[in-house]
């Protein structure tokens, strides 16, 4: 990722700006391909320009004003993309990603924007891209916390639901960070693919489903595709061709699985990558084993992050364990709770291997 701080908007970061969000789909011409969530929208896959890729979570607006998180930078993409051609090409989404929101919910328990850095709130933002021909997407969380750790929709789907509609927002990318299992992660998507439709407000649903499944479980794409509009398969990309690539690789190798469920109204999302296994086996005691493997021939270490409450069929770590690295050296890394997510650093074609004993 870049992080240097930017000068006002060049054309070369508008292309790769819009580029990081533009592709949504994954069938081949002339196949009918299957129908995803039945709420009318997405017939043609979703294209637009999303902010994480390439400001992140940025919120230090007093000393980077033109690259943070705020209200005058997606004001500043919709001018361009309306100006220079994109939205005349199909590119019609402005996606605001994490690090909008302020710390705490208001007195009624809605979400509410950060107030420094969008003064007129979601609401004045929605009118001024809606003003350029343009449509805004939105970022939440299925969990307690969002990943940057701003308030989760865990417990409000219906109130964080309604509040989108008011605002007028025309999508949201609904994240999977912080939540306590597996059940309540497919629970949390579902039910706010209910609440968005009981809105009455044609919002684009994308969701993070089969990446917070992964690498422990198998993606179910038939009931995915029924409450979704499109569903992220992996991690974050990054600046550099080869993160493309393997994005493609995988892309390709798995056409079996993500084709068929791939067609108008649903749409699988390539945006994302990722090269580590992961491989667990139970040993005794309730305790279980943990392999992480970088599957990477070449450069330098590449952090992973696991969420706990996915290893061991759920139980791992549940309510909480002491995780003891066994490879590449053996060290006691701590305690930690089932909600919590561990953090490796791994070299290239190497392996961390973990030991979990629940206490």
């Amino acid at each position: 990722m870049m992080t240097a701080m930017v000068r006002p908007v060049s054309r070369v970061l508008r292309l790769g700006c819009v580029l990081a969000f533009c592709f949504q789909v994954l069938v081949p011409c002339g196949l009918p391909g299957a129908w995803g969530l039945d709420n009318g929208l997405a017939m043609t896959p979703t294209m637009g320009w999303l902010h994480w890729e390439r400001f992140m979570c940025n919120v230090n607006c007093q000393e980077e004003p033109d690259s943070c998180i705020s209200e005058k930078l997606f004001q500043q993409i919709a001018e361009i993309m309306a100006s220079d051609g994109w939205k005349d090409v199909g590119y019609e989404y402005i996606c605001i990603d994490d690090c909008w929101m302020a710390p705490e919910r208001d007195s009624e328990g809605r979400l509410q924007a950060d107030p420094k850095r969008f003064p007129g709130g979601i609401r004045h933002l929605a009118d001024y891209v809606h003003s350029k021909g343009l449509k805004l997407g939105i970022y939440a969380d299925v969990g307690n916390k969002t990943c940057a750790g701003f308030p989760g929709s865990f417990g409000y789907y219906d109130i964080d639901a309604q509040t989108f509609a008011d605002w007028g927002v025309d999508l949201l990318k609904f994240d999977g960070c912080y939540c306590d299992s597996i059940q309540h992660l497919a629970e949390g998507y579902k039910q706010m693919s209910l609440a968005l439709n009981r809105t009455g407000r044609s919002i684009v649903y994308s969701c993070e489903w089969p990446l917070y499944m992964r690498p422990i479980f198998k993606p179910n794409y038939t009931e995915i595709r029924e409450y979704c509009n499109h569903w992220r398969n992996f991690p974050d990309i990054y600046d550099s061709w080869e993160s493309i690539r393997n994005t493609l690789d995988w892309t390709s190798s798995n056409q079996k699985i993500i084709v068929p469920v791939a067609g108008p109204g649903g749409w699988n999302d390539p945006d994302m990558e990722d090269n580590f296994e992961i491989w667990e086996r139970p040993l005794l005691n309730l305790a279980w084993a943990v392999a992480i493997v970088n599957l990477k021939e070449i450069g330098g270490p590449r952090s992973y992050t696991i969420n706990l409450t996915s290893l061991g069929r759920g139980l791992a770590c549940n309510p909480n364990c002491l995780i003891t690295e066994l490879l590449p050296e053996k060290r006691k890394l701590g305690f930690y709770e089932w909600t919590s997510s561990l953090k490796t650093q791994i070299n290239p074609t190497g392996t961390v291997l973990l030991r979990l004993e629940r206490t």
